[in-house]
């Protein structure tokens, strides 16, 4: 399951249960096109909290995903996630795509203030950690 939603600093991208390939695709080409339309330059919170642990076929597809973003006008993004392993997970992928030094990495099991740390990083540049 994947929502993209337009907001006032960019977007919201919201991931959920298990994420397969198959499922990309089609959120890769949305992705596109709300990319086309979009002010620039541009905030991404994406909450991944409710996210397991990715097979290498969906982490390839992630990888692109965050380039796509990168290239389209990404400034800043803040990911949401729920335990970690799949922190370290994002991490690793974040480096591997080149965006590591625009993204935060906000753990939800230990942030109650979560959704204010990633929309104060991601608006205003002030680092949640």
């Amino acid at each position: 399951m994947y929502k993209i939603e337009q907001t006032q600093i960019g977007f919201k991208l919201t991931f959920g249960g298990t994420i397969t390939k198959e499922e990309l695709e089609p959120w890769f080409e949305e992705s596109k096109k709300a990319l086309n339309t979009c002010k620039k330059p541009f905030g991404v919170i994406v909450d991944m909290r409710n996210v397991g642990l990715l097979p290498p076929d969906v982490q390839a597809e992630i990888v692109k995903g965050q380039m796509l973003y990168r290239n389209g006008g990404l400034q800043r993004s803040a990911v949401i996630l729920g335990n970690a392993r799949v922190t370290i997970q994002f991490m690793r992928l974040a480096k591997k795509s080149g965006i590591y030094n625009y993204e935060r990495f906000i753990d939800a099991s230990s942030d109650a203030q979560w959704e204010k740390h990633a929309e104060e990083w991601v608006g205003f540049g002030i680092d949640p950690d």
